[in-house]
């Protein structure tokens, strides 16, 4: 009886240690897996922080958003190219959309693009006058590009891609204006880009209202 119970004991000892050695060795793979999504203490955080940045540029506010797509602004003559752009793209999209009997929102937008970039227009060619600058007096290029597209739009469906293109130019423009408020020397620009920012964002707010009212 003893020699058969000493093996018996044995081996159930062996059972409890094999046991006790795969809940260790489950234990640690769970410890690792947790580990390997938590970064290490003193890790370089770069890539998440750009990952953060990265987010954080995709979402744009009425005061436009300083992070996100700009025009180009080298230098003050390029900036005020862009501004003349800017202004005759929302200027003729508009046109287009009172052309097309917008309603609602979209008309009180389209209206109101054609008289304050008109506006804009006006102060910006003083300016370019002093300097000898002749601004450009047509749609940008993308914009050009797009026209024909928008033109086959109508009803709903083209008030739903106005609205957002008004969102997407504005958001640009307030950026634009941002940057180069901080790198211009120009009197006359600075003050240019005092009077007009207020106006580009209020413009930027309604697009998006619009946008929020079409979902």
């Amino acid at each position: 009886m003893k020699r058969i119970f000493l093996p018996l004991l044995a081996s159930g000892l062996l059972a409890l240690t094999s046991c006790g050695d795969a809940n260790k060795t489950a234990d640690t793979a769970g410890t690792d897996s947790n580990m390997a999504n938590t970064p290490a203490a003193g890790a370089d955080t770069t890539a998440m922080d750009a990952m953060s940045d990265t987010t954080a540029a995709g979402s744009g506010t009425a005061m436009g958003d300083a992070n996100g797509p700009t025009g180009p602004h080298k230098d003050d003559n390029e900036f005020m190219m862009t501004a003349a752009h800017s202004d005759q793209n929302e200027i003729q999209q508009s046109k287009m959309a009172l052309a097309k009997g917008v309603t609602g929102m979209a008309k009180e937008m389209a209206n109101k693009m054609i008289a304050d970039h008109t506006k804009s227009t006006a102060d910006l060619k003083k300016i370019a006058a002093k300097k000898g600058i002749t601004l450009p007096t047509d749609m940008d290029t993308e914009h050009k590009a797009m026209a024909p597209a928008m033109e086959k739009l109508s009803g709903k469906d083209f008030e739903a891609k106005y609205l957002s293109q008004m969102q997407a130019d504005h958001q640009k423009t307030a950026n634009t204006m941002m940057a180069h408020e901080k790198m211009t020397q120009d009197a006359d620009l600075k003050a240019f880009i005092g009077k007009t920012l207020p106006v580009v964002q209020q413009h930027l707010g309604m697009a998006q209202k619009g946008n929020e009212m079409k979902m």
